[in-house]
């Protein structure tokens, strides 16, 4: 196991419809397959973490219902340390994921329920586990002023720290500022900079654009065309790992930055930890789910070694 990597976020409950398209509004149409799973951005990192050989601890919130008892089991099953409160009075969160059957691109509406209530508070009560971190990793799921106060926390207490701003959102000003490392998607990096990311000049513009606005470094996955590792001195294009037909994009970015986080935590150069997390992705998309598609340290290895 890798010193501890402490992620902030989210879990919720996977809804998964696959079907041909989807309806218009007023329309109903048969779907293909239906699954319940476990998913949340954060939740997600943490497995992929922990799957990736990573001492994982999830810190969230959760109510106390069927749905907290499938989110305890995951972690259970994953390795996975969790940190929580759990709630009487909400509850925990759902995802409506609709995944095209002819390509696996998805499309999601998340309810984070009890979680969506973490608060700075929250974040002061477990400063401790933060602070004391080899790193340090949240997304947006959770409320914006935890999810800032958390990388305050962290980088006082010289813990690496991992923005993966998603869903898109607009950062506060000085956010960016206790990133080490922050993670878009092209469309993530599109809403934070205004460069639309259609080629790699067009990611090592955004990318600047984000260390200009105080990131240690910048790594904007893109999909298919693999990733950008960028920091200012080393721009690396990282081609996408070809582990089999997709199956669906569900959790591919979670299966980066979980394994990416790990690969940091244990000592790698960033970006043999980005080959290591696009490995992970790679794998990950050739498997229906979320957290149940994220792969193991042994499996990307061999991915890598091939």
């Amino acid at each position: 196991m890798t010193a501890s990597i402490v992620i902030l976020g989210v879990f919720v409950a996977d809804a998964c419809f696959r079907a041909d398209r989807q309806p218009n509004m007023g329309e109903t149409l048969l779907g293909n397959s239906f699954a319940l799973g476990p998913g949340g951005k954060g939740s997600n990192q943490a497995v992929a973490t922990a799957r990736a050989g990573g001492d994982a601890r999830f810190l969230t919130r959760l109510g106390r219902d069927t749905f907290a008892e499938m989110a305890l089991k995951t972690w259970a099953d994953a390795g996975v340390t969790p940190v929580i409160t759990q709630h009487d009075d909400a509850y925990t969160g759902a995802a409506y994921i609709f995944v095209e059957e002819s390509t696996g691109d998805n499309a999601i509406i998340i309810c984070p329920g009890v979680a969506q209530t973490i608060s700075p508070a929250d974040i002061d009560a477990w400063s401790q586990e933060i602070s004391s971190a080899r790193v340090f990793m949240t997304q947006l799921e959770q409320p914006m002023d935890a999810a800032f106060h958390a990388l305050r926390v962290a980088r006082e207490g010289s813990t690496t720290t991992i923005l993966n701003p998603a869903p898109a959102a607009s950062l506060p000003d000085g956010m960016l500022g206790y990133c080490d490392y922050v993670t878009p998607n092209e469309t993530e990096a599109e809403g934070l900079t205004g460069i639309a990311v259609t080629s790699l000049d067009d990611a090592r513009r955004a990318a600047d654009g984000l260390i200009a606005a105080g990131a240690g470094a910048a790594i904007i996955t893109l999909g298919a065309r693999g990733a950008l590792y960028h920091d200012g001195e080393r721009s690396v294009h990282v081609p996408a790992f070809d582990a089999g037909p997709v199956h669906e994009t569900t959790g591919a970015g979670d299966a980066f930055n979980g394994a990416f986080a790990t690969a940091l935590a244990r000592g790698d150069d960033p970006v043999d930890a980005v080959r290591f997390g696009s490995a992970a992705a790679g794998l990950s998309v050739t498997r229906p789910g979320a957290a149940n598609s994220m792969p193991m340290r042994a499996e990307i290895e061999a991915l890598l070694a091939r």
